[in-house]
């Protein structure tokens, strides 16, 4: 009987666990533990807090919007697993997770061919109502791409064909592909540097992070360039971004969280922004080598600067 107990006992707790820790290490459709023990650091992780800056210490500061490549081989952890497992998810799974699932973060609009960045249009719902069935639309298709596709019918006999209207055309109807981690190329970070003079250092804050997906003919389905889905508030990510494994090539036990990742910048990326009196990027204004160029004169300048300080 008291075996009994003990095996119920566990089992509420390891219920309870996975329905609390999506990255414990517990598979949520068949409650098995996927490995020898609870993974519970990461799941329960509490979030940094930034150190308190006062706007009299920042003797210098400058806005850099800059460009993570998922290609690279340091950025991998980032992009993948392609596949959801049982106690890691691609960072793309994540902020679909946290704006989809769980209702914690909030997506920022693009506002059309402005691509604001500014945080100036979220995706809220009119009447306060996260279930509203308009909102969950308006949601779902800021993580996907409208398309045409034939539209299916079926006829007397039960086969399926295309439906025609009564001029013998195809009808078309449209509808959102959903994006999904493979389809990231990038992601895109807006971020202010600073000195702190009260602590004596140049520091950063990552202010808002956007995912990067090919531009597609919404008939042809080709590839005409690249397109931001929309902008997130970091500092509101990184409760969410806290509670992830990133992947470690050393050691499946020690893992940090994806908040861990951008904390210690353990990214690759470039410059493709620098604040400025006319407001322009990099591209298209320098192309090729010269852009990148113009990207490492960026880094160079701020890195010299911080150099100077020290050297009087």
């Amino acid at each position: 009987m008291k075996k009994i107990v003990h095996i119920l006992i566990l089992n509420l707790i390891v219920f309870s666990l996975s329905a609390q820790l999506p990255g414990s290490g517990i598979s949520l459709e068949s409650n098995v533990l996927d490995g020898v023990y609870i993974q519970e650091h990461i799941p329960t992780k509490r979030v940094v807090s930034y150190t308190h800056l006062r706007e009299a210490d920042v003797m210098w500061a400058k806005r850099i919007w800059r460009v993570i490549d998922l290609k690279e081989k340091m950025n991998h952890k980032l992009y993948y697993p392609l596949e959801k497992q049982n106690d890691r998810i691609s960072l793309y799974e994540v902020i679909r997770y946290g704006a989809l699932t769980e209702g914690s973060l909030t997506v920022y609009d693009l506002n059309g061919i402005d691509l604001d960045d500014k945080f100036r249009f979220p995706v809220k719902p009119e009447n306060g109502n996260i279930n509203d069935p308009d909102f969950r639309n308006t949601l779902i298709s800021k993580f996907g791409q409208e398309i045409q596709k034939d539209s299916i019918e079926i006829d007397e006999f039960g086969n399926e064909g295309p439906a025609v209207d009564d001029e013998g055309e195809i009808i078309k109807v449209n509808m959102i592909e959903e994006y999904v981690s493979r389809d990231i190329v990038r992601y895109e970070l807006k971020e202010d540097w600073f000195f702190d003079k009260q602590r004596s250092v140049l520091d950063v804050r990552i202010i808002g992070i956007s995912p990067v997906v090919f531009s597609r003919n919404p008939e042809t389905l080709e590839i005409d360039g690249l397109k931001n889905l929309f902008w997130l508030y970091f500092p509101e990510c990184r409760y969410v971004f806290q509670n992830f494994f990133v992947f470690n090539n050393a050691n499946d036990s020690q893992r940090m969280s994806f908040d861990d990742l951008f904390w210690k910048r353990e990214f690759s990326s470039f410059i493709k922004k620098e604040s400025n009196v006319y407001d322009r990027a990099i591209s298209p204004n320098w192309d090729g080598l010269d852009a990148l160029l113009e990207s490492e004169r960026i880094r160079n300048e701020m890195f010299t600067f911080e150099h100077d300080l020290w050297h009087f």
